[in-house]
């Protein structure tokens, strides 16, 4: 039981770099993206088409929301989360730390742990970096994050000092208890520590120098993307990156849009995940080669056209334009099922044309014209 990681190739232009993620539930090409399964399932979506027309590798599942809802004691009479959701490829699991952060006014946080009320019934919990690791081996997914607090993009400096310590105290007593623990399940479960530091760069080299004492599996970045400028989140990855090892997964939590993950990976991430593929889908918004759609505009009422035409999953062939506009402005089912579909094969196809750009050496190049065409409004 292992987790394993190889660089196959790197761009020359770049910091960029294509490889494997080796788990026990399968091997995962990088860079990749992860369709956030939040309560065990990509919202709208079925299993069968995560993997057969997105081509998913990898998912992911939040502990905050496992944790309430179905709860530990279920997932363990179910066998882990693989086989309670039927999801048979590699899975992660965050935290809960971006839910402390988001939980804000109804959390309180102390040396112990986390104190804060469900946004269900109100009814109080806590969490500790234990008890935190101990849910996580519960769950069962194959690359489990270490319990940190996420401070917002602009939080002063004293403020993102102080909480870098606590989450560094926090990670040594996750590494204690996992270290302490074995899977439940029969596959290996590997721990990433999350680097904080805000947008300091100082904060986040510190956090960066003090993650190598784990020799983790990998690495994850955490904290960005949650409110300061999209310049100051790529040099903070990039001070990051300057000290992580190479031969270790990189994985920048929560970011982001295509054009934030081409430019990240281009300073190195491997692994994303975001929630913008299903959540603006949902909202009608749809991201192709050619730029951004909002596919209730009118203008989509009578284009029979594909909804990427460079598209290749089905999902872009068989439905057009005009009839996703109708379901949209009926109100249907279908079209949020449809659209969230369409916007995570896109995610997937990017990323792996970013993979065949980066073995063929030109990734740098084709970075620089795909991002003229993402940010434009169709």
């Amino acid at each position: 039981m292992s987790l394993n990681f190889t660089v196959r190739h790197t761009d020359p232009a770049t910091r960029a770099r294509a490889g494997e993620l080796t788990t026990d539930h399968g091997v995962v090409p990088t860079p990749i993206f992860m369709p956030v399964g939040t309560a065990a399932t990509v919202k709208g979506i079925f299993h069968r088409d995560l993997s057969s027309e997105a081509h998913a590798q990898i998912i992911l599942a939040n502990t905050y929301h496992l944790y309430l809802r179905p709860g530990m004691e279920i997932l363990e009479r179910a066998g882990g989360v693989h086989r309670f959701s039927t999801w048979e490829g590699p899975m992660l699991t965050d935290s809960g730390g971006f839910q402390v952060f988001s939980l804000a006014a109804c959390r309180k946080l102390k040396e112990e742990g986390c104190h804060f009320r469900s946004h269900i019934d109100g009814s109080k919990h806590l969490f500790t970096p234990e008890s935190v690791v101990d849910t996580e081996r519960t769950i069962g997914a194959d690359i489990m994050m270490a319990f940190d607090e996420c401070p917002p993009g602009d939080a002063p400096r004293e403020y993102a000092a102080e909480s870098l310590g606590l989450t560094e105290r926090w990670l040594d007593r996750c590494f204690d208890r996992y270290h302490r623990t074995r899977p439940k399940y029969g596959h290996y479960q590997a721990l990433f520590p999350i680097v904080q530091g805000c947008t300091y760069p100082d904060l986040r080299a510190r956090a960066a120098e003090n993650v190598l004492r784990y020799n983790a599996d990998g690495y994850a970045i955490g904290g960005l993307a949650v409110g300061e400028p999209t310049e100051v989140m790529y040099e903070m990855i990039e001070v990051v990156n300057d000290i992580l090892p190479e031969d270790r997964p990189r994985y920048l939590m929560g970011v982001g849009t295509p054009v934030n993950i081409l430019e990240a990976i281009a300073r190195g991430v491997d692994m994303f995940d975001c929630v913008m593929p299903t959540r603006n889908g949902r909202n009608g918004q749809l991201f192709t080669a050619e730029g951004i759609i909002n596919i209730r505009n009118k203008k989509w009422e009578d284009d029979f056209s594909p909804l990427d035409p460079g598209g290749t999953a089905y999902v872009d062939t068989r439905y057009s334009k005009a009839y996703l506009h109708h379901l949209a402005v009926c109100g249907e089912m279908l079209a949020a099922q449809i659209a969230s579909l369409h916007n995570i094969a896109f995610y997937l196809r990017l990323v792996g044309a970013a993979r065949e750009h980066i073995a063929a050496g030109d990734f740098g190049a084709w970075k620089a014209m795909m991002v003229q065409k993402l940010v434009r409004r169709l």
